[in-house]
């Protein structure tokens, strides 16, 4: 067994328990025995992931279900084989499952013949489907469904207490989840997620890429003011050449730098 490292009460983030990127943001929720996965990654890193688990000393057989925040395939690829190893259950918002049931490459964004990109997209039966106001217990611990569209249509955020697991809706240095139209992308839908965000009495905002932060009104003002000007121009979509908050994290997790 390896010592937990909880990043707050009941919440393990893996990357950073890891001390290295494995991939998208993976948040272990836990009480007792029992846990789910918010996320899961890439296929290739599922082995990692739950290896790490049964080194943490939680029971493989406890996990309660794997939770998906989207379809996007760097949050769900492995799910498939997630599912199998774990023997549990996928949630999912209803329109998530239905890309996710029918392993859709186009509106997942397995595949964009233009950039070069073209990932596999196992199919996964959901077995459970939420929507807003849902709720969600593990052990005593209970998580509420925000539907929170914007970047795509199905993209849920779930609070437990003072912390919202915000999914792709917003990152620390404010960016937000990529706005493409064939991806479900709706950008008044997303100004109103991003104003619900910023209007709540959340303290801390636990996004699915990059370090977690606290909840800050001023800057999800410019953000969603900047998204107001998205209104009238052209210049969103998949485009950037780089990221360099993700170097930012990586380097942040190697030195066991958090906020």
């Amino acid at each position: 067994m390896i010592t937990r490292k909880p990043i707050f009460p009941n919440v393990i983030e893996l990357n950073i328990q890891a001390g290295h990127l494995i991939g998208c943001n993976v948040y272990l929720v836990y009480h007792g025995d029992e846990w789910i996965l918010i996320d899961i990654g890439y296929e290739d890193s599922v082995d990692e992931i739950v290896d790490l688990i049964r080194d943490l000393d939680f029971p493989l057989s406890r996990c309660k279900t794997l939770l998906a925040t989207h379809a996007d395939v760097d949050h769900c690829q492995g799910l498939a084989k997630a599912k199998v190893l774990l023997k549990t259950s996928v949630t999912s918002h209803p329109r998530a499952a239905d890309l996710l049931e029918s392993g859709n490459r186009l509106q997942t964004f397995a595949e964009i013949d233009a950039q070069g990109i073209s990932e596999p997209m196992p199919k996964v039966i959901v077995e459970h489907r939420l929507s807003e106001g849902d709720k969600l217990s593990v052990g005593d611990l209970e998580l509420e469904v925000w539907s929170t569209p914007g970047h795509a249509d199905s993209q849920l955020a779930f609070r437990l207490g003072n912390v919202l697991f915000s999914g792709d809706n917003i990152y620390r240095d404010g960016g937000v989840g990529a706005i493409d139209a064939h991806h479900g992308s709706d950008i008044p839908s997303f100004i109103r997620s991003l104003e619900r965000i910023r209007d709540s009495d959340v303290e801390w905002l636990l996004p699915s890429h990059g370090p977690y932060f606290k909840r800050d009104p001023d800057m999800l003002n410019k953000v969603i003011e900047r998204l107001q000007g998205y209104l009238h121009l052209s210049d969103f979509g998949t485009c950037a050449i780089d990221w360099p908050l993700m170097k930012q994290w990586e380097q942040e997790i190697a030195e066991g730098k958090y906020p």
